[in-house]
């Protein structure tokens, strides 16, 4: 069976040591074996066992919802990619069809997360029933419905993409000042502060932006230009929408966007990332006419995504002082964020314990942009390996594990999270470093 046929492979989960199944590891690396390598990954995790603090600490009553999508980009040979989607309709994984330019995933039909007429996210309650739910399509008219998880603050690497078109553009620069509820700043630092330590009110700031520069118009309550929408569509990245955002930098349920309204896909978050990644092979699906960015305005984007002091997820540096800690993807932590005992500030986030070890040690840089809510969990950057190491990837991960099913008041999401990064990584690690 092809790993870009969507379908539901069989065979049995691994083991929940997150070590490789020999089936997987002792291949080659290709589109098929990375999809199921992915695949065995997820279930080892027993996602399904998690406990639910929304219905008593009691295992979650239906398999979340993972979009996981990884890009390889070997030092000899081709990129190499694949995405593989669960939910409570597919706990056991679906391998998604990618033609072999890497272009739009096929034959799988995503609709958008909702919400009630009160703003409030209803997919993912204990008692949900989607059968009686309202949804609006996303992508795709045929193949197995996949309701697509509301990003969380990943959606502010789209805002980042709209600046740094937006600035390319000649419409704004890096370094004019921006003022917002009284604070005047320059656009550099609003964007940097959006993406390090994921400031809601420099998203706010930087939306009033697009709607005083016309990227993003509305008439009479209705959103009528959205240039971010254009150059997504112009990457070939439909998945991706920022939309019903307002003038006033309202970008949540209150204001009318926020779930159903701001939505990603991990394939086309891997797919923007490769676009943003100046050492990535020349991606196969785009135009020769795509837009491309400027070499300031990458710089810019990259520095804010390097310097991610939120290492809670995919990665957990940033909650090695929280009891029961479980090691993610093997990245180092900034430095700059550290206090002199060690405690890691950024911005309004604050966490405890001597971390130095985190920003002393790793084996991969992480140039990356988390989300969090109380329903929602998601990751997705660009890897690369500390030298001698090699390694080099994206990887994209949205889910509706968010903090309901943390451990830890401090933790983002469930343990089970960082555990399938690093168990990822040492996939990948073996397959490129050996």
């Amino acid at each position: 069976m092809s790993a870009h046929e969507a379908s539901t492979p069989s065979g049995t989960a691994a083991a929940t040591t997150g070590t490789a199944p020999a089936r997987s590891a002792d291949l080659a690396l290709t589109h098929d074996t990375l999809a199921r390598a992915l695949r065995d990954a997820v279930l080892a995790q027993d996602f399904g066992a998690t406990p639910d603090s929304q219905d008593g600490g009691k295992p979650m009553r239906h398999f979340p919802s993972l979009d996981l999508a990884v890009v390889v980009y070997p030092e000899r040979g081709a990129p190499v990619w694949a995405n593989v989607l669960f939910s409570r309709e597919h706990p056991e994984g679906l391998i998604a069809r990618i033609p072999a330019d890497a272009g739009p995933v096929g034959e799988v039909r995503f609709v958008a997360d909702t919400r009630d007429a009160e703003g409030n996210s209803i997919a993912w309650r204990p008692d949900s029933d989607w059968s009686a739910m309202r949804w609006t399509p996303l992508a795709g008219d045929a193949g197995p419905r996949m309701v697509a998880p509301y990003p969380a603050s990943l959606l502010k690497l789209m805002l980042l993409a709209g600046l740094g078109r937006l600035v390319d553009q000649g419409r704004a620069s890096w370094w004019q000042p921006l003022s917002y509820r009284g604070r005047e700043r320059l656009v550099a630092d609003w964007a940097y502060d959006m993406i390090t330590w994921s400031s809601n009110e420099a998203t706010s700031a930087l939306v009033t932006l697009m709607h005083a520069t016309g990227a993003i118009r509305r008439e009479d309550g209705r959103e009528v230009r959205n240039d971010l929408h254009r150059l997504f569509e112009s990457l070939g990245l439909t998945t991706l929408r920022f939309a019903n955002t307002v003038a006033d930098g309202g970008w949540g349920n209150g204001a009318g966007s926020g779930v159903g309204q701001l939505q990603m896909t991990a394939w086309d978050t891997v797919r923007l990332l490769w676009w943003l990644d100046p050492t990535a092979p020349a991606a196969p699906w785009l135009r020769a006419d795509a837009p491309r960015l400027s070499p300031e305005s990458r710089n810019q984007m990259l520095h804010a995504l390097e310097d991610q002091a939120l290492h809670e997820v995919l990665s957990s540096g940033a909650l090695g002082g929280v009891p029961g800690w479980v090691p993610g993807l093997p990245s180092r932590l900034p430095g700059k964020w550290l206090q002199p005992d060690g405690s890691l500030h950024a911005g309004e986030v604050s966490m405890p314990g001597d971390l130095r070890r985190f920003a002393a040690g790793g084996d991969v840089r992480f140039a990356h942009k988390t989300g969090n809510t109380e329903n929602y969990v998601s990751n997705a950057g660009i890897v690369r390996g500390i030298s001698p190491r090699r390694r080099h990837y994206a990887i994209a991960l949205l889910t509706n594990l968010g903090a309901r099913y943390a451990p830890d008041e401090r933790c983002a999401t469930t343990w089970r999270v960082p555990a399938l990064g690093a168990a990822i990584d040492a996939r990948l690690a073996a397959w490129l470093e050996t």
